[in-house]
């Protein structure tokens, strides 16, 4: 992949780290494959600092705290042409509102609509950076209805926003492709902004039906690519306006009709849940970490993001993330932790973590919203259309009417507990 120098510079730390922590491991440390491992150590918070969950599985209402794998651990195949879905869940087609021929209620977000015009288009999956730490804070993360945060390499993170009811005039900075990004292009049948990809995630994405969706970084104004008002490199200071995509879009001949898109289940009525929960962390590296606080006077989660990485401090420490476009913090109605398999379809990949991750099918989640943890399943019913949450008996999950942002972890990663305050750590096999 096109790296940056930052990311040298991390891998020659990375190198050197788990030197550390494997001479550190040689004296008498548990082994990461025995039986039943302790728990890794944790980095202190001084907001507050987290321990190991105390109760035991049995004590505990979660039904997922006694599992500590999830899903077996699968071998990569190429995209499913059938999918296989659980016996106890039959497909379920979420028909959005509609007045006349037009969508009234965003099929995204449940949430009533001003201007039902404004679905006569596409969605608009666009790719937004979170490394290195001066591209924060962001543009336009507060007005997408959706948005999924994945681990990509080397420590970092990046977010795919899906924009449907919302065109800004900066999203950024826009940066690369990745295999995942075919994912939510096909669920949610959005046009893909990114900047360029790794030769391999390239070339596959132009050989799927999907091609006539992708829309890199070009010369010219159309598509709508420019450069940010920020003193900093040209390689994170590029961004997208999405309200002057449709011209372009007709201008170029694209499709850019309206689209038939489940979305979810809403309500405003608060579920039943003994797990309460005021944070919820997830620890993807010592590079990046974030957590999201419930504010239940908002009935929202507000992000907070690592301020310093671990190699530069002792603790974590953490700063509110904001929207530099809309001065608004970034904060979302739903946040959806999804447990799915990280693969390496071959040995090249794995050297250079070039990760395909298999959001296909079904597999294990926690939906938060109003402040409790619901034990979940995500669903995968249909190729074109998002992933379905279900209760653990196959009944759905009513969502809060808003923006959900999703956590997308490994099925290995680990989970702690600490009273209200609940933690995921990224792994993978």
């Amino acid at each position: 992949m096109a790296f940056g120098q930052s990311h040298s510079t991390r891998r020659g730390i990375t190198f050197w780290t788990l030197l550390l922590l494997l001479l550190t491991s040689s004296c008498g440390s548990p082994s990461a494959s025995s039986a039943d491992p302790l728990p890794a150590p944790v980095f202190s918070n001084p907001i507050p600092t987290l321990t190991p969950f105390q109760p035991q599985p049995e004590d505990s209402p979660d039904p997922y705290l006694g599992v500590t794998t999830p899903q077996p651990v699968p071998t990569f195949t190429p995209y499913p042409t059938k999918y296989v879905l659980p016996q106890n869940i039959a497909p379920v087609e979420i028909i959005p509102s509609f007045e006349g021929n037009l969508i009234i209620n965003n099929p995204l977000t449940g949430l009533p609509v001003d201007d039902p015009s404004m679905f006569q288009r596409r969605p608009l999956a666009i790719k937004v950076g979170n490394s290195p730490d001066y591209v924060r804070p962001q543009s336009g993360l507060t007005l997408a209805d959706v948005a999924y945060e994945y681990y990509i390499e080397w420590g970092d993170t990046r977010f795919i926003a899906v924009f449907y009811s919302n065109t800004p005039e900066r999203v950024g900075p826009v940066r690369s492709g990745r295999f995942f990004d075919e994912h939510v292009a096909r669920m949610y049948h959005a046009f893909l902004m990114f900047k360029g990809a790794d030769p391999r995630e390239l070339n596959y994405l132009k050989a799927t039906d999907i091609n006539d969706l992708l829309v890199s970084v070009g010369i010219g104004n159309c598509p709508p690519y420019f450069m940010g008002p920020y003193k900093r490199d040209s390689y994170n200071n590029v961004f997208f306006n999405a309200g002057k995509w449709s011209a372009c879009a007709e201008r170029k001949g694209l499709d850019n009709s309206p689209q038939t898109i489940s979305g979810g289940f809403f309500s405003e009525e608060a579920p039943q849940s003994p797990l309460n929960v005021t944070r919820i962390f997830s620890f993807y590296s010592v590079y990046n970490y974030n957590f999201w606080e419930y504010d239940p006077e908002l009935n929202k989660y507000l992000r907070y993001q690592e301020a310093k990485d671990l190699t530069k401090v002792k603790n974590e420490t953490y700063e509110q993330l904001f929207d530099d476009l809309t001065k608004q913090p970034v904060t979302a109605a739903n946040v959806v932790v999804l447990f799915a398999p990280h693969i390496f379809a071959n040995g090249y990949n794995a050297e250079d973590e070039v990760y395909n991750i298999d959001l296909i099918d079904y597999g294990n989640a926690y939906v938060f919203r109003d402040g409790v943890a619901v034990p979940a399943r995500w669903n995968r019913t249909a190729v074109d259309q998002p992933i379905l949450l279900t209760h653990l008996d196959g009944s759905p999950i009513y969502l809060r009417p808003g923006q959900t942002f999703y956590q997308v972890m490994g099925v290995t990663s680990r989970q702690i507990q600490n009273g209200t305050e609940w933690r995921f750590e990224f792994k993978t096999p």
